[in-house]
């Protein structure tokens, strides 16, 4: 059955609901569910993202979004379709670029804004864990807050289990939004509120132009594909390997021991079937890097 409604979990669906200057009262709504009291936004602009080491993988698995609110502190909202290697480091490592940033010239105090990192998973990120909500900051030994301006949300997907019935508050609603949105005929009566009468009309595909159309029709196959593949990878057990190739690295080097691990799960990958698409999106790495470590 054809849907009604963009599924906002592909590039094209996320960027139209959230990433658009005349739809960010949405990106607001959704944000402000999640912060704290003293954080909650009331106007923000978009920046763009000129982090020039994002690597090709990260491109294909992640699509992000820039922004700063009016009381000078800075998002990064990211949508992750797939679990990566090394998936919690990454997501540290390009929270400094919003740090460095905010450097001045001449006589600075070296005062920061708070920096939010807030991932949406279409992913599980830890098995053994049930939350669906993750919230990290730097803590000491004793468990104590260290640094409050640096945080890292996650919103994990898959454990969203509540049915329309059993949405309270609003933040329960934007999952359920995130996770159900293009399954959904009609809107149901429990998103009443205005921000979701937006949300529901702007997502209508029935009123997008043949070129938008187009654009999400690729957009969905791209993310339909890339699901597939990894989905196909963790079947075979390959995903598991890798997981284990990380732990490789930690305990031999982890620059050594990663690489070995990896050159061995392409190899076995490849002799398995799959082709050099699959294993590039499984181990984070381009065709042509897969291909070197074949022939």
């Amino acid at each position: 059955m054809q849907s009604v409604y963009l599924n906002p979990l592909t590039d094209f669906g996320f960027k139209k609901l959230f990433g658009e200057e005349p739809h960010k009262d949405l990106l607001i709504s959704f944000l402000n569910t999640l912060l704290p009291e003293r954080h909650q936004i009331a106007e923000l602009q978009y920046t763009k993202n000129e982090y020039q080491c994002i690597s090709q993988m990260d491109r294909k698995a992640i699509f992000d979004l820039n922004c700063i609110s009016n009381t000078g502190e800075r998002f990064i909202v990211e949508l992750q379709k797939v679990k990566q290697l090394f998936f919690k480091d990454r997501s540290i490592y390009y929270s400094t670029f919003a740090i460095q940033e905010q450097a001045q010239r001449g006589d600075w105090d070296h005062k920061l804004e708070a920096v939010y990192t807030i991932g949406i998973l279409d992913f599980m990120m830890d098995d053994e864990q049930q939350e669906v909500i993750y919230h990290a900051q730097l803590k000491d030994q004793l468990n104590r807050v260290f640094y409050e301006k640096l945080n890292f949300i996650y919103l994990v997907l898959p454990r969203f289990c509540k049915s329309a019935e059993q949405l309270k508050t609003l933040q329960d609603k934007w999952l359920y939004v995130f996770k159900h949105l293009h399954e959904l005929d009609t809107m149901p009566e429990v998103l009443h509120e205005d921000i979701f009468q937006r949300t529901f009309a702007i997502a209508q595909l029935a009123q997008f132009s043949p070129e938008e159309r187009k654009a999400y029709e690729d957009s969905i196959k791209y993310y339909r594909d890339l699901k597939n593949s990894y989905d196909t990878a963790h079947q075979e057990g390959w995903v598991e390997g890798l997981e284990a190739g990380e732990q490789i690295g930690i305990v031999k080097g982890r620059a050594e021991g990663e690489q070995r691990a990896i050159v061995k799960m392409v190899q076995g990958m490849h002799a398995n079937g799959l082709d050099l698409k699959t294993i590039a999106s499984v181990i984070g790495r381009t065709e042509a890097e897969v291909k070197s470590m074949l022939f």
